[in-house]
């Protein structure tokens, strides 16, 4: 046998859990903490900022076509790929069953090495991404929709490098704040996450971008607050949650790998 989607993967079931002790509390002072690194930031406060403000995307882009080819050698084992909500306990409540999966690469600073292995070009693409904090395939089915949402802290900036986009356009479009934005392969799109954003697919076709998340440019204040916070996060239940349900779909693909 040599098609992995002909072979189930099984990882234990998980329900959605309440949001961790430091994420509460992070909501309550989001907007102190958030001021402080909105006052220190070298690239401004917008919900959508231009990707020429960050030089390491010009070197990114060039390298597309690598990136997009070793997707589509992932994209031939699509049922080997895990639904983000069976990865990250705090995207359940937003993302669509089957239908955004994800494949990291990075995750809140931790390295997943057999993904690694699996995508070296893209890997070392991002590996020399400044203050890189996470970094993995997107990928969204038609008729997805992931509902209106933000994250909890401006330390990171959110990233999107277009890599499959359908025909239509229009029809697959994400919202951030006021803004309509819309894919375009090999280009990058830059947005902070702090601001409410929404997402469709309402084509007939797939969707994928590589989504990474870096720190944002500061002063040395937003530095030291940015810091002290991701550095929390790193070591809260909901990172090292998702690092174990990201060990069960590992050794599931390893079986998978052996069987083939």
């Amino acid at each position: 046998m040599n098609d992995l989607t002909r072979v189930p993967i099984v990882v234990p079931e998980r329900k959605v859990p309440p949001l961790p002790l430091l994420f509460r509390i992070g909501k309550k002072l989001r907007h102190r903490i958030s001021a402080i690194i909105a006052r220190s930031s070298k690239v401004g406060n917008a919900p959508v900022l231009r990707a020429s403000q960050f030089p390491w995307i010009a070197a990114l882009e060039a390298r597309w076509p690598e990136i997009r080819a070793e997707l589509d050698a992932l994209l031939s084992h699509q049922e080997a790929i895990p639904p983000l909500a069976d990865i990250s306990p705090d995207h359940r409540r937003i993302a669509p069953p089957d239908k955004w999966k994800s494949f990291f690469l990075y995750g809140y600073g931790y390295r997943l090495d057999e993904n690694i292995r699996r995508c070296p070009r893209t890997a070392a693409a991002v590996a020399a991404i400044p203050g890189l904090n996470s970094a993995f395939f997107s990928i969204l089915t038609p008729d997805a929709h992931i509902p209106r949402h933000r994250g909890v802290t401006k330390a990171v900036l959110t990233a999107h490098l277009g890599l499959i986009v359908p025909k239509a356009r229009e029809a697959c479009r994400m919202q951030v704040d006021d803004r309509v934005l819309v894919w375009e392969q090999g280009r990058t799109l830059v947005f902070d996450d702090t601001f409410h954003h929404e997402v469709w697919n309402d084509s007939g076709e797939m969707r994928a971008v590589l989504l990474i998340q870096f720190r944002r440019p500061t002063g040395w204040l937003g530095r030291v607050v940015g810091s002290l916070f991701l550095g929390a996060v790193r070591r809260s239940r909901f990172v090292q949650d998702a690092r174990s349900s990201l060990g069960d779909w590992e050794q599931a693909m390893q079986r998978v790998e052996r069987e083939a």
